[in-house]
């Protein structure tokens, strides 16, 4: 089995893809704050194959950051001693540099990432995907050994959900485990409740919700994880249910 070859994580390692049916549900903020929280106490691999928008290094304070070659494998970023990140933003020459790729080219990268890079003995490994169910997740999901888990992120409004049905069914349909779902965004503005109700209806396991929090948006600006700078109780029990799931 070559994909993740250099990863011994392939049997013991918890593969994990963070993924929202639609755009602009803090996808990717719930996949650097789960990784930054396990990164506490767990070794963490964090790979980013949001090709056309990587926001991970901006959210960890990680912009300017290369990928360099150690023995014709390229070594991750480290953000902590617990913590390695890959991104293509690593890779590209200004934050305004855009990618315009089709398919192949998407699909060539990722097996590289996943191949060409010198991973370190990780416990988990969390992939934060782009929205929707295109190249990407379609690549990954091939690519990546079984067994692969799957976090699915949503916000309470009707458009949201519409779209994350489909992210259920396309984790059944690549035969990835559905860890749960999680509810962001959930307060007054959006509702909430509505996550929770689906993944009832879908025999999912709902995770938490996690409120709407100018706090949250504002750490990412910044480059500063929200669970390091505050005492999160709703992530920390997402974490708690993450971890328990092989138990």
């Amino acid at each position: 089995m070559q994909a993740l070859a250099l990863l011994p994580v392939v049997v013991k390692v918890r593969k994990i893809l963070v993924m929202s049916g639609k755009g602009g549900v803090g996808k990717t903020t719930v996949a650097v704050n789960l990784a930054v929280r396990l990164a506490d106490k767990h070794r963490v691999g964090l790979l980013d194959i949001d090709l056309h928008g990587p926001n991970v290094p901006r959210m960890l304070s990680l912009e300017g950051e290369k990928l360099v070659q150690k023995e014709g494998k390229l070594v991750p970023v480290k953000y902590n001693k617990n913590l390695e990140v890959v991104s293509i933003g690593f890779l590209l020459e200004s934050r305004d540099k855009p990618v315009i790729w089709r398919g192949p080219l998407k699909h060539k990268l990722i097996n590289q990432f996943l191949n060409d890079v010198k991973w370190g003995d990780n416990d988990f490994f969390v992939v934060d995907l782009p929205p929707g169910t295109g190249d990407e997740a379609i690549s990954i999901a091939q690519l990546i050994p079984k067994p692969v888990e799957a976090i699915l992120v949503s916000t309470p409004q009707e458009v949201s959900l519409l779209d994350v049905r489909k992210a259920i069914e396309f984790s059944r349909e690549l035969g990835l485990k559905i860890v749960g779902i999680i509810e962001n965004m959930s307060g007054e503005i959006f509702g909430s409740g509505k996550v929770e109700e689906l993944a009832k209806e879908k025999g999912v396991r709902f995770l938490g919700a996690i409120g709407l929090n100018k706090e949250i948006s504002r750490c990412g600006d910044k480059g500063k994880p929200f669970v390091n700078e505050t005492n999160s109780k709703e992530f920390s029990e997402i974490i708690k249910k993450i971890e328990k799931v092989n138990d």
